[in-house]
């Protein structure tokens, strides 16, 4: 029962750990200029890979779809099913996993580096909240980050649809678009887009936590964003079949 008890222990830590991260990211003084840095790194340095990867899960994605669907004679279905599976959930969900990887990693390895090479401890020294300045602006910047991140790949995934179609059926883009939307709701765009914030949260809060209370120096480095990616893309996905059962009980008669 040892294993229990660490597990347990760890998910107390780190929902403390989670929880004085929303309490200092409401209370003064906040740090805008950090907060932008970070943005920079976790919106602007991932959105190739964002765009990319949705747009090649868009193309091969009508593919496989259309060899399936012209067996029904319903291949006029195919830019409905490719607009709601993205906006749905395969763009919100992917998009969190490639965050994880990419962004989750690199904070768990930064911080971790920070506190083996005792830059935590010199912040610190000069009175410097180093929690306040280090982790709250990387929790924020990804859960600001991560829906619009989410908004680009769901874009990419029809631009990508959209000319695998073409190539095959040569249909037009208003018609493409006109059936593309034809099925889709309101609460079925802004509310999985919305709840890629709480993907954010995760992704940035379990990364912080396990770099920034790293004690195994330069061992921990490695561990640290090993764990960080790991831990996140789980609690990405169990989330996600939690808010998608909350998204039902909100919208009952329209979401998806």
């Amino acid at each position: 029962m040892r294993w229990l008890a660490k597990g347990l222990e760890l998910v107390g830590k780190m929902g403390l750990f989670s929880l004085r991260v929303l309490i200092d990211a409401i209370r003064p003084p906040f740090e805008f200029a950090q907060l932008s840095r970070q943005l920079v790194e976790v919106g602007n340095r991932s959105l190739s890979l964002i765009v990319v990867s949705g747009f090649a899960l868009g193309a091969v994605m009508t593919l496989h779809t259309r060899s399936t669907l012209v067996t029904f004679g319903a291949t006029a279905m195919i830019p409905a099913v490719q607009a709601v599976s993205f906006f749905v959930e395969i763009g919100p969900l992917v998009a969190g996993l490639l965050l994880a990887g990419r962004v989750g990693s690199g904070i768990g390895a930064v911080l971790a580096n920070m506190r083996a090479s005792e830059q935590i401890d010199a912040i610190q020294s000069l009175s410097v909240d180093s929690f306040k300045f280090l982790v709250v602006p990387r929790v924020l910047a990804c859960v600001i980050a991560l829906p619009f991140l989410t908004l680009f790949m769901d874009f990419a995934g029809l631009f990508g649809g959209f000319l695998s179609e073409t190539l095959s059926s040569h249909i037009a883009p208003t018609l493409y678009l006109n059936r593309a939307f034809d099925y889709l709701q309101w609460s079925n765009f802004v509310a999985p887009t919305l709840k890629t914030g709480v993907f954010g949260f995760i992704i940035g809060s379990v990364s912080s936590y396990f770099g920034y209370t790293t004690n195994k120096g330069a061992q921990g480095v490695g561990e640290a964003a090993t764990k960080s990616v790991v831990v996140s893309s789980l609690l990405i996905i169990v989330a996600d079949v939690l808010l998608i059962k909350c998204i039902y009980f909100l919208f009952p008669d329209t979401a998806i």
